[in-house]
């Protein structure tokens, strides 16, 4: 079902930025919401703040540290934040598009949810929670309305930023809190000494009641009133009629009146991941399960997602200042115009050349891994006589036991220009770290890291045909030694394939005649095959080698 607009009025901009407004999809006590369209003619939604609330300085600084928080929010289950400009006279923040109807309005048509059903808003929207609160965010307004079914994947939307930056009091006047009351924690009701800060356990209990709504279309604390709601909230205990098994016994504890008992929202998740293996085995749609397994698995990596947040967002102000450069230039003269249409014909060489792309964030994150137990990339650790893949080292080991490569399987689904990042440590003379792409019947792409080069390779079925396609010298930043650790990016587009290691651009390669379009990925090690022999390294020949990967990243376009 699509979500409801209205026209623009009279009154409403027609562009913020590089962003075409279309139409209205709401209003609140912060702002408007607008539909628009950007540059690439991509569906975006853009909360533009009042025009007071602007003017406040105190406000205008609470909203720029809220938006660094919110672009490190990784888009689990979550509508991914896009670009913001907290400088602009009335500042704006624009964010995915969700197609769907809300959670409310789902059970409020449909009544409440059963079975796998109502298990995939529970891990969703744990996932959800899981995701915004290893950045520092606090939704604050978690509640049906805000959650939106997406072909059927929860998303939750209006994080963050729409409480986080309210007026200078941060006073709610009483007709804002009447539509969120029923999920307000216990705690949020406190005045003076005994009022507590905003804390993540605040939506925990959100979800609790969000849950117990999805199961039975009524709010645990449900009575005729909002001061007789909040008494309920404050004094009794949840009414959970209507909820059964496992679940009813993750909402119970999610109520609990002291906010210390709570489960965090990490703790949730492995709990409903738990649940839901002993008791909706194959319910949850795989997407929705790789988001949570990855919010699980990387649950102590939220520096590591914070620093490529910051370097994502860095390259999107370039990007911008890019673009803008060119529509300057475009109005010039009608040669600068034939110039810009010439441009425009390299355009998909030249994106994905001024990257990294990888750190796009209007890209699809698809698949995320730390690498550091079963779950996204391998359910189980494998071994045999011709290598195997473990859990080492805070990472995933990948052993060759015989002169050939071996190599871990990812997720059984195809993908055509992933973009695939990935910390691997720099191997030994005579292997080489290895990703496979579009892997399949037909053969492989495979791009090696080695000791001294990086190297692009097809893979035939039959090892006769198979040939190097590209080699460059392995560019290894400065201060790094020969274990150390380095991020590879390799960005595939149709028949381009590019790597970077520590961010620098090592290996641009096209890949010559017909093309694999789809398959595959995998992780894993390869003898050095430019290796000879003799003192200056390891026979190609040694039977043994090995490669070390740790927090994996896969976006689609």
């Amino acid at each position: 079902m699509p979500r409801v607009t209205t026209p623009l009025g009279p009154d409403d901009p027609r562009r913020l930025g590089e962003y075409h407004l279309r139409a209205r999809l709401g209003a609140g006590g912060m702002g408007t919401v607008y539909l628009a369209h950007d540059a690439d003619d991509r569906r975006v939604a853009i909360k533009l703040i009042r025009p007071e609330l602007a003017a406040d300085p105190a406000f205008r600084a609470r909203f720029r540290s809220e938006v660094r928080r919110a672009r490190q929010v990784p888009p689990f289950c979550t509508a991914a934040v896009l670009d913001a400009d907290p400088e602009h006279p009335t500042p704006y923040l624009v964010v995915e598009y969700v197609e769907g109807a809300s959670l409310e309005e789902m059970v409020r048509r449909d009544g409440p949810l059963r079975g796998g059903a109502l298990h995939s808003v529970a891990i969703g929207v744990a996932t959800a929670l899981a995701a915004i609160h290893s950045a520092g965010v606090i939704h604050r307004d978690l509640k049906p309305a805000n959650v939106l079914l997406s072909l059927g994947t929860p998303k939750v939307i209006d994080f963050g930023i729409a409480r986080a930056a309210e007026a200078p009091t941060e006073h709610t006047r009483p007709d804002q809190m009447v539509g969120t009351i029923a999920y307000m924690a216990p705690e949020r009701f406190a005045t003076g000494a005994g009022r507590r800060p905003p804390e993540p356990a605040m939506d925990v209990f959100a979800w609790g009641v969000l849950v117990a709504f999805a199961a039975t279309g009524r709010t645990p604390f449900a009575a005729d009133s909002p001061v007789a709601t909040a008494a309920r909230i404050l004094t009794q205990p949840p009414d959970l009629d209507g909820l059964g098994g496992p679940i009813r016994e993750l909402v119970a504890a999610t109520l609990d009146k002291d906010p210390d008992q709570r489960p965090s929202a990490h703790e949730l998740l492995s709990r409903l991941l738990a649940a839901g293996a002993a008791d909706q085995a194959g319910a949850v749609d795989p997407q929705l399960q790789w988001a949570a397994l990855a919010m699980r698995n990387n649950a102590g990596a939220a520096t590591a997602r914070a620093e490529e947040a910051e370097q994502a967002w860095a390259w999107v102000a370039r990007r911008r200042r890019r673009r803008q450069f060119l529509r300057r230039a475009a109005t010039l003269t009608a040669l600068t115009a034939l110039l810009l249409g010439l441009a425009t014909a390299g355009s998909v060489a030249l994106d994905w050349r001024t990257g990294p792309r990888a750190a796009d964030p209007l890209a699809r994150i698809t698949i995320a891994d730390s690498l550091r137990g079963p779950g996204v990339w391998l359910a189980k650790e494998q071994s045999g006589p011709v290598g195997g893949c473990e859990f080492e080292w805070a990472g995933l080991l990948v052993e060759r036991s015989t002169s050939a490569g071996f190599r871990c399987q990812g997720p059984d689904r195809p993908l055509a220009d992933p973009i695939v990042a990935v910390s691997v440590f720099v191997p030994e003379e005579g292997d080489c770290a290895a990703v496979w792409l579009r892997a399949g019947v037909e053969g492989a792409y495979r791009v090696s890291l080695c000791h001294d080069h990086v190297a692009l390779t097809f893979e035939d079925p039959d090892p006769t045909r198979s040939a190097v396609i590209s080699s460059a010298p392995a560019v290894v930043p400065a201060g790094y030694s020969e274990v150390s650790r380095v991020r590879l990016t390799i960005v595939a587009r149709d028949r381009y394939i590019d790597a970077d290691i520590g961010g620098r651009p090592s290996l641009r390669a096209e890949i010559p005649g017909r093309i694999l379009r789809a398959g595959r990925l995998a992780l894993g090690v390869v003898p050095d095959d430019t290796r000879s022999g003799g003192s200056t390294g390891p026979d190609v020949a040694d039977a043994s080698g090995m490669a070390h990967f740790m927090n994996l990243q896969v976006w689609e376009p």
